[in-house]
């Protein structure tokens, strides 16, 4: 009989109220029971006496049977003066309380109202307020890597922009402007290229010492626009075609690009708010016969017919009846361009006009290819066919070395890369289209704009960030207060059916808070 004292009653919770009902513990319409109570404990609290312990009580929490039980202590002494000889108490206050709780203790509708708010809140509200802490701290997570992408997809475009501007060989502060004055120092970038060409002249005499020994029958002159460069400099396309230097150089004006102007500055004219003054002289009436006068306008031709037969105001078609024919001159159009005067395309410069630059660039491509074949050729094992042949070529030919010929190379492939780098071909798109100019900076000013968005992207999420992180502070108490209750509940039930039960423990199976 010891041993079933001690043997424990296990209870699974989800499984408590079919466990109190099945054992005659509480009625099975228990729930209008309740809804009877609760009415009447809203309409008991509304008058309470003043008591900061009640007060607790009744603010922010499920009032329950125990709560009932301690309202009614604390009522015993502030209404101990209602109470009579017979130990009943007058008071409304006492009496309403104590009819809540005879109403609980009928058929055990207190202990059922328990066990379903302890069901409840163990399977529902806390891994409810979980779950939303939970959320909380993944959004959070989420929200500090999309920071860091933001922050480094930002660096990573403002990093876009200056290297392009580093490519554009400025520094980025006003791109437009910075641009317009690369523009400007263009042909002094240009002249120094085109004195950077006199090293080439050994190269290009090898060249056409070479031609002229294969082909004994040549006689044209090789790279001659190369040659013109390497002897005069980067000379005005007029001293190229012609062979003399001009007298007069006029440079086409080039397109100037406004700057952007407000829209208040736009005159708009006068939208005819005042009509123009009639000028002096003009006669814009007709008589009518009732001798008003109409403006209208006066265009000098009469509908009578002239007594004299002809009018002085009329119109002399030259028909050769009043005297001598018209003569049409025509001019031929255009102007003649004075002899020594550099105008229009003529007057740019060689490394400034897209045809002549081209020339330009496949000559010096042309005495690349040919060193580099001549390097491939000394390299090669020399055969009794080469040496006898070469016995005869001139001494600049003989007198060549890999090493020097591959210094040849070498500096025709840094005047090619200065002339077809990316920062060069950006200034020849500017100065052939001054739009151009319009558009890089758009371009480099939309990197920048997507730079800021980035930031102002990051700077939402960081905020979203610390909202997730308000909210979980504000969940975690309720939690924590949500456990406490829900445990003191825990313990008040099964102390409640260990007395049910000779004292047996009972053990509440499943809520692991």
């Amino acid at each position: 009989m010891q041993d079933y004292q001690n043997l424990p009653i296990d209870i699974q919770t989800s499984k408590l109220l079919d466990w109190l009902v099945d054992r005659r513990h509480c009625n099975l319409k228990w729930q209008s029971h309740v809804l009877t109570i609760r009415e009447k404990i809203n309409a008991a609290i509304q008058d309470m006496p003043e008591s900061e312990e009640i007060k607790q009580l009744l603010s922010g929490s499920y009032i329950h049977y125990f709560h009932c039980l301690r309202i009614v202590d604390i009522l015993k002494g502030t209404e101990a003066s209602t109470k009579n000889i017979f130990g009943r108490y007058s008071s409304q206050r006492m009496k309403d309380w104590q009819e809540i709780l005879s109403l609980y203790e009928k058929e055990n509708t207190y202990l059922v109202e328990l066990a379903s708010l302890l069901v409840r809140n163990v399977s529902y509200e806390i891994p409810s307020l979980k779950k939303q802490i939970s959320k909380c701290q993944q959004l959070q997570q989420e929200y500090s890597r999309r920071e860091e992408e933001c922050q480094l997809a930002a660096a990573e475009m403002r990093e876009r922009f200056y290297s392009s501007c580093k490519q554009y060989g400025i520094t980025g502060d006003n791109v437009r402007r910075e641009l317009l004055a690369l523009v400007k120092d263009l042909p002094a970038l240009l002249t120094e290229i085109g004195a950077g060409a006199r090293v080439l002249s050994e190269a290009i005499d090898l060249y056409q010492a070479c031609v002229q020994f294969v082909c004994e029958s040549a006689t044209e002159r090789v790279v001659p626009m190369l040659r013109h460069v390497q002897e005069r400099g980067n000379t005005t396309v007029y001293e190229w075609r012609r062979g003399v230097e001009p007298t007069m150089v006029e440079r086409p004006r080039a397109e100037e690009l406004p700057e952007q102007q407000d829209e208040e500055a736009i005159d708009w004219g006068d939208l005819g708010v005042e009509s123009a003054p009639t000028p002096v002289g003009a006669d814009y009436s007709i008589s009518g016969e009732d001798g008003a006068q109409a403006k209208e306008v006066d265009w000098g031709i009469s509908l009578e017919p002239d007594p004299q037969g002809a009018s002085s105001d009329g119109i002399d078609w030259g028909d050769g009846s009043g005297g001598d024919p018209v003569q049409i001159t025509v001019l031929e159009a255009g102007i003649q361009v004075p002899d020594g005067v550099a105008r229009g395309p003529d007057a740019l410069t060689l490394l400034e006009s897209l045809e002549t630059r081209s020339q330009f660039i496949d000559e010096l491509m042309e005495l690349e290819t040919f060193l580099f074949q001549r390097i491939v050729e000394m390299s090669e094992e020399a055969d009794v066919v080469s040496v006898s042949q070469f016995q005869l070529a001139p001494p600049i030919l003989q007198g060549q070395t890999t090493q020097k010929v591959g210094a040849m190379v070498s500096a025709v492939r840094e005047l090619i890369g200065r002339l077809t780098n990316l920062r060069m071909q950006h200034l020849f798109l500017i100065l052939a289209s001054p739009r151009y100019v319009d558009r890089v900076s758009e371009l480099l000013r939309q990197k920048l704009k997507q730079a800021e968005l980035l930031v102002l992207k990051k700077e939402l999420t960081a905020q979203k960030r610390q909202e997730a992180l308000e909210e979980q502070g504000a969940l975690e108490p309720k939690l924590d207060l949500l456990v406490q209750k829900t445990k003191e509940l825990q313990k008040l039930i099964e102390a409640d059916i260990s007395k049910r039960y000779s004292g047996r423990p009972v053990n509440l199976m499943g809520t692991s808070l």
